[in-house]
Formats: C-alpha cells, sequence, structure tokens
C-alpha cells in the first residue's frame, strides 16, 4: 500500500491558515514519474516504460462558491487568484499556469467547474526531469474534479491534462507523464503505447532498485530546446511522408527505411529521427527483461538509450554524463542513463537492491567532488497513481 507523504498533515493546516477555513480541507496527491526508457518517443506515438515514484505534489483544497480560483505555492510562498471565466491560453510558465491550465482544460471539455481554494506543495524535485509540472496539473485536477462532482475518469483527465500543457503551456510533449501519474501502480512499472493508450503493468524485480540521481542543473522545457526537438521530428515526417503517404509519426517508420531514405533529410534531422526510430524497440524489451528479472540485459539497454540521447538526439549535457560514467563504475550498477527531456535533471541508475544505499552514497559524493551543484541522489520504489487521501490530520 502507498504511504501518504508526510508533508500533506502540514500543507492541510497552512491552507487553513492561508485561507481562514475552520474545516479540515481534503487533499489531493499526483506523482512525479521516472521514464525507465522510451525517451521522446511519446510525442512520437510510440512507446514508453515510465513509473510513477514515491515523490509527490499535493493540493490541499475547498470548494468556493464564486466563479474562482485562489492558491498558495510553499514552495514560492505566493497566492494568486483568477476567474475562472477569465482563464484563456496562451498560459505562461510559471506555477500557477499549471494550476489554472487545469482548470482550463476541464472547461473546454465541457465540465462545470467550481471555484476553489486550493494550497499546494510538493517533494518533487523542481526542473530535474521527474515531471514535477504534470504531477502539479493532475494534483489540481483531482483536486477541481472532486470539488466540481466531476467523476474522476483517469485516462480522460490525463489526457485534459496533457491538453493543458500542450495548449495552455506550451509544451509540446506527449502524454506519457500526465498518465504515468494517474495510472501508475505500486511495484511496476506501465509498458504504455501512446498511440493507442493500451497499457501493460511490469513488475519491477524484488533484487533491483532505481536510483534517481539529480544533477542539480535544473532545464525549463518551454523555453529549452525540447520543442525543437519535437519539431525536427515533426520535419522529419513531412519529409519521409514522400516516400510513403502512411506515415504518419515516426512511430510508423523502420530503421531499414530511414536509411535508405536517409537523403531526404538532413545530418541533424537524420540523427534526431534515428534516435527515435531505434528507441521505439527498447521498451519492450526492457519490459521482458524485468519481467524474466534479467538485469544485465535491462542495464544494457538503458546504457545503449543513453549513448543514442547523448550522440544521436544531442540532449544530455556534461552533468548527466559524468552521473552515468561515476554510476557505471559501480560494480553493483547494471546500467544508468538520462530520464526526461534531459537538458539537465536527473539520470537513473539500476542497481542491486540490497547495495542501493551504498551505491547512493557512493556516487554522489564522487559527484560532488567535481560539481558544485544543489544535487540530490535517492532510492525510488513504484507507487500509484493520484489520489484523495483518506486524512490529513
Amino acid at each position: 500500500m502507498t504511504a501518504d507523504p508526510p508533508w500533506t498533515v502540514r500543507l492541510a493546516a497552512e491552507f487553513r491558515s492561508r485561507f481562514g477555513h475552520a474545516a479540515a480541507p481534503r487533499v489531493a496527491v499526483a506523482p512525479g514519474r521516472v521514464n525507465l526508457i522510451g525517451e521522446h518517443t511519446d510525442y512520437n506515438d510510440g512507446w514508453v516504460l515510465p513509473m510513477a515514484v514515491d515523490r509527490w505534489v499535493g493540493a490541499a483544497f475547498a470548494r468556493r462558491e464564486d466563479r474562482r480560483i485562489r492558491a498558495y505555492s510553499r514552495v514560492f510562498d505566493e497566492t494568486r487568484e483568477i476567474a475562472l471565466d477569465g482563464i484563456a491560453p496562451p498560459g505562461g510558465s510559471d506555477w500557477f499556469s499549471f494550476v489554472a491550465g487545469a482548470a482550463w482544460a476541464l472547461r473546454s471539455a465541457g465540465y462545470r467547474v467550481s471555484g476553489i481554494d486550493l494550497a499546494v506543495d510538493g517533494d518533487v524535485p523542481l526542473g530535474s526531469g521527474l515531471s514535477s509540472s504534470s504531477a502539479l496539473v493532475m494534483a489540481s485536477m483531482l483536486a477541481l474534479c472532486e470539488a466540481s462532482e466531476i467523476a474522476w475518469a483517469p485516462v480522460e483527465m490525463a489526457l485534459l491534462g496533457h491538453r493543458a500543457e500542450h495548449d495552455y503551456i506550451g509544451v509540446k510533449g506527449g502524454v506519457m507523464d500526465q498518465l504515468a501519474s494517474v495510472l501508475g501502480r505500486e511495484g511496476h512499472a506501465l509498458l504504455l503505447d501512446c498511440r493507442t493508450l493500451e497499457t501493460d503493468l511490469v513488475p519491477l524485480p524484488a533484487e533491483a532498485a532505481i536510483v534517481v540521481m539529480d544533477t542539480g542543473a535544473p532545464r525549463i522545457l518551454a523555453a529549452s530546446a525540447y520543442n525543437d526537438r519535437s519539431r525536427s521530428c515533426r520535419e522529419a515526417v513531412a519529409e519521409l511522408r514522400g516516400a510513403d503517404p502512411g506515415i504518419a509519426a515516426l512511430r510508423d517508420v523502420e530503421p531499414g527505411f530511414l536509411e535508405f531514405e536517409r537523403g531526404r533529410l538532413d545530418d541533424t534531422t537524420y540523427r534526431r529521427a534515428l534516435h527515435v526510430v531505434e528507441e521505439m524497440s527498447r521498451p519492450f524489451a526492457l519490459a521482458l527483461a524485468l519481467a524474466e528479472a534479467d538485469l544485465v540485459a535491462a542495464g544494457r539497454l538503458m546504457s545503449e538509450s543513453h549513448a543514442s540521447l547523448r550522440d544521436l538526439f544531442e540532449v544530455s549535457s556534461p552533468e548527466l554524463d559524468l552521473f552515468v560514467e561515476l554510476a557505471r563504475r559501480q560494480p553493483t550498477c547494471f546500467g544508468a542513463r538520462l530520464t526526461g527531456a534531459g537538458f539537465g535533471g536527473c539520470a537513473i541508475a539500476l542497481v542491486s537492491a540490497e547495495a542501493a544505499p551504498a551505491f547512493a552514497d557512493e556516487v554522489h559524493a564522487s559527484y560532488r567532488a567535481e560539481v558544485d551543484l544543489p544535487s540530490s541522489v535517492f532510492i525510488c520504489r513504484p507507487v500509484s497513481g493520484a489520489h484523495i487521501l483518506d486524512s490529513t490530520s
């Protein structure tokens, strides 16, 4: 059973203090995620293998009887307010835009959304590649649904969360982050087909642990090269469609076809497409390796993915490469790779479970000896998705 994050009791108290409510609020929580493999394949209609992790964003909330949203962020120590009828894209990239974007997406789908007071906090590292933004969107959306008496349909709400980020915020990513945050299952990763939205649960072997290595170098997706990579993939599809009109996304491109038609693409676009096309098969292969507890094969796939992201897709960084190299030097590490969009943020390592604490200490000490950034290393575990807490007392 997923344990409730202990800081939610403090958040509930903060809510009552800030907004003057006599009754205790309800609290919605949504987890961050790590993607084990399948990077930059989600917005190319491909396959990914994420898992929801025990780092959360929480929203303490209570219904308002007017049509306003009033929200307080404990992280930024800021209160913002907006009329529901005044929410329209484009939004910004600040924390409140993700809250407002959730309301906008619900209303755009025809739902009647009530006013709400909410206070948000969390322990997903910001800008690290663990999808704190999507966790905030989904926690806010769950709170809005509960306050507005809207039935919670996880897949539908994840798609609306994606719309909030894609159309309101302007981050041109796929649906993986939102779906992982609502469909996660304790002890499992989630093999997700981003075209059909079909999912399979993949158990994480008991003898394995996932260690997150946060470089301390933040990334801001909407202002980064993320949208540039997405655009390169769309350009590749447009050119390759000249040879095969049936191609709708890079998911539909086989490696041999890409090589045969590479003359249609400039070198940069070809390399970026090659990463995506070759990465498409890795989620299946890693899911099989984990199901068979073949950690050597699993680690090899993760290392291959990192090399491709570094050399072909060019989204790694010196800090990410350093953490990956330091991790692989440890005999208890099976493989390591960057996770998330790249450009900073986090790497992950697949490690022997019993050796994970010592691994984390050793790798972090070696990293800090070379890099002066607010880094962190921690063991994470797969948890279930967004839910309402039973109690905050």
